[in-house]
């Protein structure tokens, strides 16, 4: 079947699924492959649970009319969503970066739905997969979308915008993350510039921190939209505090507006600004600007203030790369309130760089004088900091169950593999 006629059933039956144990009546199934399955073997499952029809690359499954052969479903599933993209033709806005992408993309999406019907990225899906899942659910009553793109190697964003065609793109910021796939600092500079590379292409508009001296460099030949601390920014503002809260200022028009948000740390006053550009930029009036971010309240364990009868928790546990512990630590260093713990667990994909990097971490936690350190990994453990030192979290959770902490403002920090999100109950 060619891509038109896949569209055409697409068009009556919306409804996209990837599980066979998740089947809407009159969903379409994609059988997709990965290292330990096989979608192919669960078409008939599917078909039987609901869907309509099944698109499958494996002809032994076969059944009929209802199944559809192809040469490679994700590619399809793919170019099914860059068709469907373009027929609707609503502006859609890239988001990619090391750090900061889901926040920064869901106070956009925030702020734009105070005007628009907008679409956005759904929690983390922002690769190969949840991309085009995520341009499937667009509609004619959609005004704009917000799409997260991730990466972890040299050309995945590439691949995405190829998909996406965003008319304008953000990307928050590079670090270090994902060294194993990017090979280099230089690597992720240019993995992310891919974004930018498209956009010059397609004569699109960037929103960007004019003060990043990372970003500039790759973004010339695009318009730009600029945020950032002084009034030569489209969108200026400055911290008022972060203790825990952020609080900022921003101006328009010579008038000063105060935002009380529920993000933490000072660190998130770029994300803020990139919202309040993006505001700006599509005429949304002021005050729902700040309306908007200050009742945006973080999920998913990412900055997320929790008190509990024994503790304060400040839990970052979904992700956690060398740029984004330095400044989470920083932050939680400049809190007044004591006394404090910090919970660090590893942070993945570092390469042959990791033990430096970790090292790096380590130095900082020593000179900063915490009153507790917990250190959670393999990684950690090959730092040679005299902290206590887990090798799981597991083992990390038996000595908080022997002797649980009490009366302390906790940070907790590890990539989202070490599952530091568990022990939380234990606080």
């Amino acid at each position: 079947m060619n891509l038109i006629d896949l569209y055409d059933l697409f068009i009556h039956h919306p409804a996209i699924t990837i599980d066979s144990r998740n089947c809407p009546m009159g969903s379409i199934f994609f059988a997709l492959k990965g290292e330990r399955f096989d979608g192919n073997r669960y078409a008939g499952q599917a078909l039987a649970a609901g869907c309509a029809y099944a698109v499958i690359d494996n002809p032994e499954y076969e059944e009929g009319e209802r199944t559809i052969l192809v040469d490679n479903v994700l590619k399809t599933l793919q170019q099914l969503a860059h068709h469907h993209r373009k027929i609707l033709g609503i502006p859609v806005i890239g988001i990619t970066g090391t750090n900061g992408k889901t926040t920064t993309k869901e106070l956009l999406a925030a702020v734009l739905s105070t005007k628009f019907n907008t679409l956005y990225t759904e929690g983390n899906l922002n690769n190969q997969i949840g991309v085009p899942l995520t341009l499937l659910r667009l509609n004619h009553d959609h005004e704009m979308a917000v799409i997260e793109m991730g990466a972890s190697h040299p050309g995945d964003i590439k691949e995405l915008v190829d998909i996406v065609h965003p008319n304008y793109g953000i990307i928050t910021n590079v670090g270090r993350a994902h060294l194993e796939g990017f090979g280099s600092f230089d690597g992720v500079i240019r993995t992310k510039g891919e974004l930018y590379d498209y956009l010059r292409h397609a004569k699109g508009k960037i929103f960007i921190n004019r003060e990043n001296p990372y970003l500039q460099p790759i973004a010339k030949g695009i318009e730009q939209i600029t945020y950032g601390y002084d009034d030569q920014a489209f969108a200026s503002g400055q911290v008022v505090s972060s203790a825990p809260f952020l609080v900022f200022n921003w101006k328009q028009q010579g008038k000063i507006h105060t935002v009380e948000t529920h993000l933490i740390g000072a660190y998130n006053l770029d994300n803020v600004l990139a919202a309040v550009a993006v505001g700006r930029y599509f005429k949304i009036p002021a005050e729902r600007i700040s309306r908007a971010i200050a009742a945006y309240e973080p999920t998913n364990h990412r900055s997320q203030l929790m008190r509990t009868e024994a503790n304060v928790l400040i839990i970052d546990a979904y992700n956690a790369n060398p740029s984004s512990m330095k400044v989470a630590l920083d932050n939680f260093i400049a809190l007044p309130e004591g006394p404090k713990a910090v919970i660090l667990g590893d942070m993945k994909e570092l390469g042959p760089d990791s033990e430096a990097l970790h090292r790096e971490v380590a130095r900082q936690i020593r000179t900063a004088g915490f009153d507790r350190v917990f250190l959670c990994g393999e990684e950690f453990a090959r730092a040679g900091e005299p902290f206590d030192t887990f090798p799981s979290t597991e083992a990390l959770m038996e000595e908080l169950r022997q002797h649980p902490l009490k009366g302390y403002h906790v940070l907790i920090k590890g990539s989202h593999g070490m599952g530091l999100e568990r022990i939380v109950e234990l606080l």
